[in-house]
This record gives C-alpha cells, structure tokens and sequence, in this order.
C-alpha cells in the first residue's frame, strides 16, 4: 500500500512539473493541478486550513483574556506569529524537539511557570501538523495518505483540551485558563467553545472521509494525552 501511495503522490508531482513548465501563467497550472487532485484531498485541504485559523483565533481570545500569561503586548503578537509562521522563532532551542504532546501537558502542568497560552498554542498547532502530515508533505494528493488513527488521536486529545479548559486548576482553586467572559478594555471574549466545536467538527469530519467514527470519551484527572505519531 505505502509502495502505491509513493508512485501515485511521485506521478502527481512529476504532472505538477509538467504542467507548471508548459503553462505561461501560474494560476492556470495551479487550477490544473487542483483538479487533478480528488475531492477528499481538497475538503482535508480546506480543513486543515480553517482548523489552523480557528486556533490563531483561539489564541489571540485567550491571551486577551488572560493577560497575566503576557503582558507585554508586542511580545504576545511575536509568540502568536511564531506559533503559526516558521520564520518567526520565539521558542527555546530545549523545545525544538518537544512533540504535541509534551507542550500541551506542559501547558496543564501544576508547576508551569512558562506562558500557558503559548505552550498550548504550539501544542494545538502541532498536534494538527502531526495528525495530517505536514512537517513531511504540504500538499493533499489524496485523503488516504492521511492516517485514520492519527486523526482519532488527534480527536482524542482536541477534545482532551477543551474538558481541561473548563476543569484545570490551580493550587488556589482558580481556573488556569479563564475563557468566556470581559476581558481587559472591555474586550469581550465569548465563543471558546464554539471555536473549538468547529474545530473538532473539521476533524470529525476528515474522520468520516476516511471511513471512521469520531468517539464520546469520559476524562479524568489522571487522563493523559496520546502521542499523535506513533
């Protein structure tokens, strides 16, 4: 089966070439190249895209609601920018090798005295990379090259996120994240849980287009997060 998919992306690539040397205008090999790809792999595409604009959208929400994480407002922005852009460095070369996994417990960890916000942002974001492969390919050729079980995880621990937003606490009994509700200069943040919902539904979603089911899970304290890659 790997054997298949490799000759199917490689003719798709060798086609992308082709088409891109003889055509005179981008967009026309581009258009060309779009149709030649499945349906699944653009709706999968189109997912991953919105997914990643409803987490930048969450982060912002969540650091103008808790300010405490990062005060300084010019720093904020250069942590959201370097979460979502990879020209834009903030992390600590100790966590270039840190899976999803590890940023997002670190994000719930009793003991972190790093900026949550940012931990769970990076986690959200490569969880999502991890799940649809894109620190090794960026572009869909086809919704199969998109493992079933990674999306699963990836479900799991998503969902995994939003029980501990409304549950995690600290030693003085104080919600870690504070969500819904005004924020500094009136900054209304209402909609966590939409953002969320809509996230999971994408995934959900891709789920279904590999021939899966999303799950119900009942969480604990002593829950942990799964490891995406295997």
């Amino acid at each position: 089966m790997k054997k298949f998919f490799s000759f199917f992306l490689s003719t798709c690539l060798i086609l992308q070439l082709v088409i891109t040397g003889c055509s005179s205008k981008d967009e026309d090999a581009a258009g060309v190249v779009e149709a030649l790809r499945p349906t699944d792999a653009s709706i999968i595409d189109y997912h991953v895209e919105i997914c990643q604009a409803d987490v930048k959208e969450f982060v912002s929400r969540l650091y103008a609601r808790n300010p405490k994480y990062e005060k300084d407002l010019q720093l904020r922005r250069k942590k959201i920018d370097s979460i979502f852009k990879a020209e834009v460095r903030f992390s600590s070369a100790a966590k270039d090798n840190w899976t999803s996994r590890e940023f997002l417990t670190a994000a719930f960890a009793q003991d972190m005295s790093e900026d949550r916000i940012y931990l769970l942002g990076v986690g959200l974001v490569k969880s999502i990379k991890e799940a649809y492969g894109l620190e090794e390919m960026n572009v869909f050729w086809t919704g199969l090259q998109v493992p079933l079980e990674q999306l699963q995880r990836l479900h799991f621990n998503l969902s995994q996120v939003n029980w501990r937003l409304k549950t995690y606490r600290d030693q003085d009994g104080s919600l870690l994240f504070l969500t819904n509700g005004m924020g500094e200069n009136g900054y209304l943040n209402m909609g966590y849980e939409v953002l969320m919902t809509r996230i999971l539904t994408r995934v959900e979603d891709d789920i279904y287009l590999r021939g899966g089911l999303p799950e119900k899970y009942m969480f604990r304290m002593s829950t942990i997060f799964l490891s995406i890659l295997m």
